[in-house]
């Protein structure tokens, strides 16, 4: 065992854990990478305690799978309250919100993940409820109805999205702090696997742990994953360890080649490059010819395949850019051709 997975092993010891059911972290402290959102969340909860009163409401924005949910856990905990989770489709009637924020109590977290899906009508009652801790009610209908205000406890709303330009602007507003959880270093989703190993109890060598951190795309939730999926091969074609070499070959039959692409990244890039001589190309096109969904390409493939610089944006449609053209050229162009021969 090297010194990093005894550093590792000491964490957890502190943090107790001890199962594969809780592998989020508990404590700021234990948080693994971001650290400019640690550091100044740290501040923001200082300052809350001592002034003993609530954090301001929070916006969290970023792809999904970087730790927005885990992050407002950490915070309910280290503020030392309880929090209510739920998340915007479920909210469906304005009635729904208020039942919520009426059983609330006194600094109170609620966390809204999928924020940019909130009703417009349900919307419209958190803009007192969060600059006045109230609630407007009308009752009745018609010449004879009123409206009453219900006072509502101070309370802490997190808000989580991966689409933060789909929240209207008198929402946004109100937020006192937002805050965009970026893709993760491959050191630090190194050190986010060799934790998780030691919960799972799985013996990993540290080259294999950087052969998954740097094919996890930024991303810990898919660090994770891949690590449990390598785990069944060292299980079954090795011997219950994650070698180098049984990493490589178990990322290599998942279809994950070194830079974290998978099949439907190469043929969502094949497609544009071979039907459309690459682009550009409308969404909806693209999408109805790999066969998938226009919200699964938004959220799932491009914002990586934008990253890395496979893929450009422009008002006419999605195009590939010279760095796709030599990706294939290079890689796979052995690989494809009989599928793509119209390519090169």
């Amino acid at each position: 065992m090297n010194k990093k997975e005894d550093l590792i092993d000491q964490d957890l010891k502190q943090e107790g854990i001890e199962s594969e059911a809780n592998l989020r972290p508990e404590k700021l402290a234990h948080f693994i990478g971001q650290k400019n959102v640690k550091d100044n969340f740290s501040v923001y909860i200082q300052a809350a305690l001592k002034r003993n009163e609530p954090i301001d409401h929070i916006l969290l924005y970023g792809p999904p799978g970087l730790g927005k949910t885990t992050l407002a856990n950490i915070i309910a905990r280290e503020m030392g309250v309880n929090i209510k989770m739920t998340s915007g489709p479920v909210i469906e009637r304005a009635g729904d919100l208020a039942a919520i924020l009426t059983n609330l109590k006194e600094k109170d977290i609620l966390f809204i993940d999928e924020m940019h899906r909130l009703n417009r009508s349900v919307e419209e009652i958190l803009y007192p409820a969060l600059e006045d801790f109230a609630l407007d009610i009308l009752i009745g209908k018609g010449p004879s109805a009123r409206s009453i205000r219900i006072d509502l406890p101070k309370f802490t709303l997190i808000g989580a999205t991966t689409r933060t330009g789909l929240i209207t602007s008198p929402l946004r507003s109100r937020f006192g702090v937002i805050s965009r959880i970026g893709y993760y270093h491959d050191e630090d989703l190194q050190k986010i696997i060799i934790r998780t190993a030691a919960i799972l109890k799985i013996k990993i060598e540290e080259k294999a742990s950087i052969e998954i951190a740097k094919r996890s795309r930024g991303t810990p939730r898919i660090a994770n994953r891949l690590l449990k999926r390598v785990r069944d091969y060292a299980q079954i074609e090795g011997e219950g360890v994650i070698s180098q070499n049984i990493a490589v070959f178990a990322l290599k039959s998942m279809g994950i080649d070194d830079l974290g692409l998978c099949e439907i990244d190469k043929r969502l890039l094949l497609t544009i490059l071979d039907k459309f001589e690459g682009g550009p190309v409308g969404l909806g096109t693209l999408a109805a010819s790999i066969n998938e969904d226009r919200e699964t390409i938004c959220d799932v493939h491009e914002p990586y395949l934008l990253q890395k610089g496979f893929l450009a944006r422009t008002p006419q449609g999605r195009k590939t850019t010279e760095v796709a053209y030599r990706y294939f050229h290079q890689n796979q162009h052995q690989q494809y051709k009989g599928d793509n021969s119209s390519l090169f």
